[in-house]
């Protein structure tokens, strides 16, 4: 499951043998046999980098798009989204950060939000009815766009999860 999040939930995402191995405290066996079982299954591409086989998720599998849907929907961003991010009006973006922006499963979604005049009172009330149904505790920052690059430049891996489009339509990220 560690590798499916790692590489299907965040487009882009490479990674080598021994920085999974660091990543996950795993085998490097282990890790080699199911990177080898999903590069033949064709899930996942690899090219060489200097000395070292580097992985990443084939976006353009026929299956790409269903395993990121059943992440999101099993991870609960689905239900964050559609609870949080989507109620709250002034929102531009909506980020992962943190352990689950780096493919690692965790108890915790760390999110920030970047909008303009947040009801921060409406914000907990939305929080705490997601992490109810998501059973999973959601640290949630808001910060305004001018502030956007600079706090996140303190996360090595983000993923945009929810973005409000120049026209005013909004776009559910993968």
């Amino acid at each position: 499951m560690k590798l499916l999040i790692r590489f299907f939930l965040n487009p882009g995402s490479k990674s080598y043998l021994r920085g999974l191995e660091e990543e996950f405290g795993e085998s490097t066996n282990a890790i080699r046999v199911e990177l080898n079982r999903f590069e033949e299954a064709g899930l996942l591409t690899s090219e060489m980098s200097g000395n070292k086989k580097v992985f990443t998720a084939n976006e353009g599998h026929p299956l790409y798009d269903d395993i990121n849907s059943i992440l999101r929907k099993h991870l609960g961003i689905d239900r964050l989204v559609e609870q949080v991010v989507d109620e709250l009006g002034n929102v531009t973006r909506a980020y992962l950060v943190g352990d689950l922006a780096m493919g690692l499963d965790t108890r915790i979604l760390d999110v920030v939000i970047v909008g303009k005049n947040i009801d921060l009172a409406f914000l907990e009330i939305c929080l705490k009815k997601a992490e109810s149904l998501i059973k999973r505790e959601i640290h949630c920052f808001v910060v305004k766009e001018t502030e956007e690059k600079r706090y996140l430049k303190d996360y090595p891996r983000t993923l945009l999860v929810w973005e409000k489009e120049k026209n005013g339509s909004t776009h559910h990220r993968s």
